[in-house]
C-alpha cells in the first residue's frame, strides 16, 4: 500500500503544478496593444489663434463626438501650456477636448497626418 501512495503523489503534484502554471500564465498576460480606436476619438481641426498669455487656443473643428457638439470655431483652455509654444496658426491638428472644471479643455493634441 505504501508504494501506491508514493506513485500517486508525483501525479498529483504534477497536476497541481500544471494548474498553477496555467493560472500564472493567465494572470501575467500582456494587455492588447492600443488599436486605431484609441485615436479614433480625436477630432480634426485647424488652429486659428494661439493665445499664450490667456493660455487658450482657438480651433476651427469638426464635430466633437465626446461632447456631442457640432463643428464650429471656438476657444479652448489647454491642460498643458507647453503645447502653445509648439502650435502655429493654420496648422492642421487632431485633438481631444473634455469638460474640466466647467471649461472645455484640450487634453491631447497632435499634428494631423
Amino acid at each position: 500500500m505504501l508504494n501506491t501512495r508514493i506513485a500517486i503523489t508525483p501525479v498529483i503534484a504534477a497536476f497541481v503544478f500544471a494548474i498553477g502554471s496555467a493560472a500564472h500564465a493567465q494572470s501575467t498576460t500582456v494587455p492588447p496593444a492600443p488599436t486605431a480606436s484609441a485615436s479614433a476619438d480625436l477630432s480634426e481641426g485647424e488652429i486659428r489663434k494661439v493665445d499664450k498669455e490667456g493660455k487658450k487656443l482657438t480651433i476651427k473643428h469638426g464635430p466633437l463626438k465626446s461632447l456631442d457638439m457640432p463643428g464650429m470655431t471656438m476657444v479652448f483652455s489647454v491642460s498643458d501650456e507647453a503645447v502653445l509654444d509648439k502650435l502655429q496658426v493654420g496648422e492642421k491638428v487632431r485633438f481631444r477636448a473634455e469638460k474640466l472644471n466647467d471649461a472645455i479643455t484640450v487634453t491631447r493634441i497632435e499634428a494631423a497626418r
